[in-house]
């Protein structure tokens, strides 16, 4: 593995992003309250939804793995090791279970989302008013056979409301020799990408359709 790369900066992109439409992306079931969900949201230790940097970043993976066919055995990430010319997603998220590789850091830092201010004092206010914040969503399997709901098929999700914000930034580090502009071209293509897919469980249901927005490029 290459030891001797020179960071030469970083480059934030800052930007919200917004719930289009309720946001499912799960966490713990310990603790839950009588009359709960059965399928929470993940929560920072405050109670407070977050959009987890993994989940954030593993989409963006994989927008650009389908994009340019680079879609490992199995469905697995891709592991191919090539250079940034050959494929997007290696240099920048780093190659699939191949600790030894020519490629040097993972480019790609995706920082958790947490609320924006304006949605956080949305959740104080509703906390302080013994309100819960997210929603929570019934669902039913319906039987082909006889047109009504399947037995034991009730189930309760809960998600984040459409509207709410949460702060995106992902941060792009540049050494020396690295084609900046392109990898700058490919981040904005990720997020293009997500823009017209999902994020979370059950997109294709209805969940998680996201815009991230309003995004600012800067050096640091």
């Amino acid at each position: 593995m290459a030891t001797t790369l020179k960071l030469k900066k970083h480059v934030l992109f800052q930007g919200t992003l917004m719930c289009k439409s309720g946001l499912r992306i799960g966490g713990t079931e310990t603790g839950i309250e009588i009359g709960g969900a059965e399928n929470p949201v993940i929560k920072d230790p405050q109670g407070r939804p977050y959009v987890p940097g993994s989940s954030l970043k593993g989409k963006l993976r994989a927008m650009l793995e389908y994009k340019y066919n680079r879609v490992g055995a199995n469905g697995e990430p891709c592991g191919c090791k090539r250079p940034l010319a050959e494929c997007p997603v290696c240099t920048l998220f780093g190659p699939h279970k191949q600790p030894e590789h020519d490629l040097g850091p993972t480019r790609i830092i995706v920082r958790d989302a947490m609320l924006t201010s304006e949605w956080l004092k949305r959740w104080e206010d509703a906390r302080a008013q013994g309100v819960e914040f997210t929603e929570t969503k019934t669902e039913t399997m319906v039987d082909r056979r006889t047109g009504v709901a399947a037995r034991n098929s009730l189930r309760t999700q809960q998600r984040v409301p459409a509207g709410a914000e949460f702060s995106v930034e992902i941060v792009l580090r540049v050494f020396e020799g690295d084609d900046e502009e392109t990898m700058k071209k490919y981040v904005r293509e990720a997020v293009d990408l997500l823009n017209k897919d999902y994020l979370g469980g059950s997109g294709t249901r209805g969940y998680g359709w996201v815009e991230i927005k309003d995004i600012k490029v800067t050096d640091s």
